[in-house]
């Protein structure tokens, strides 16, 4: 059986947004969509009787009333076959967490219903982005403008293979060219070679250009149907990619799988600022 591409929906604007992404993607893959709320019925994973307050019958209607919505949105938008819906037990980004697993991918809006109006990044997306076990979607805003390439942050260092083949794979599925750029403010230091005080960023520059160029390599030789372009700049990786995000139809970016649950800094200034969604691909420690 296909795994299906998921999308969190509340009812919110953005998690809208991400539905329509997630039917998109779904049909491109030949995938089934699944379209989750998730609600917390219990308390403590307590199996109290009766149910909380805040869950009844009148809130779960309300909540099969939005999925039926978002699917009927979602079917009449795409070329999406097949749409089911579920209301997941449990904290919203432990329940979809849980229900990624056997999943293709999966797509949140930056922030639901119940965030507030000036955060840019909902704490949902956020926790999601640190444990999903499959390719995680952020959509927010629609952008200005009808945008076609994918972008993917490139560090150049061992253990980003999996970030590197989602969005060469992304690439080719969508018909898009794929803009790689890898930035860099310091020279890399390495066992036995600490960072200078002093460098010539020239020379720097031209060691980075060829260090990208040969992480590249193998995936030209792989996905030779994928457009690819590279860019290095001397800036801060964060700016880079915001910058680079302005006339993307997709950002890809890691996130290291460790044991605790933290965000690498670029990606995170990331998930705050970017202007087109974000694939947050979790990948092993260099």
């Amino acid at each position: 059986m296909t795994q299906p591409v998921i999308a969190g929906a509340d009812g919110s604007a953005p998690s809208l947004r991400a539905v329509m992404w997630a039917a998109q993607e779904a049909a491109l893959r030949k995938a089934p969509l699944l379209i989750a709320h998730t609600a917390l019925r219990w308390t403590n994973d307590v199996p109290l009787a009766p149910q909380p307050h805040h869950w009844g019958a009148a809130a779960e209607a309300t909540a099969w009333e939005l999925l039926r919505q978002a699917a009927e949105r979602a079917q009449t938008g795409t070329d999406v076959h097949t749409v089911t819906t579920d209301i997941l037990d449990g904290p919203a980004a432990e329940a979809l967490a849980d229900a990624a697993r056997h999943a293709q991918l999966l797509a949140v809006g930056t922030r639901g219903r119940g965030g507030f109006a000036g955060l840019l990044l909902g704490s949902v997306s956020r926790d999601l982005a640190t444990r999903c076990p499959c390719p995680l979607i952020v959509v927010g805003p629609p952008p200005p403008c009808q945008n076609t390439h994918i972008v993917v942050g490139a560090t150049g260092e061992p253990g980003q293979e999996p970030v590197l083949r989602f969005a060469f794979e992304e690439a080719r599925l969508r018909g898009r060219p794929l803009h790689a750029v890898h930035a860099w403010t310091h020279p890399h230091a390495t066992p036995g070679r600490p960072q200078p005080l002093v460098y010539d960023i020239d020379a720097v520059g031209q060691e980075e250009t060829l260090l990208l160029a040969e992480a590249l390599a193998g995936w030209r030789e792989e996905f030779p149907d994928v457009t690819l372009t590279e860019e290095t700049l001397h800036t801060h990786p964060a700016k880079a990619l915001i910058d680079a995000s302005h006339n993307a139809e997709l950002v890809v970016a890691g996130a290291t799988a460790r044991r605790t649950a933290t965000l690498g800094p670029t990606t995170s200034i990331l998930l705050h600022h970017s202007h087109a969604p974000i694939a947050v691909i979790r990948h092993p420690p260099a």
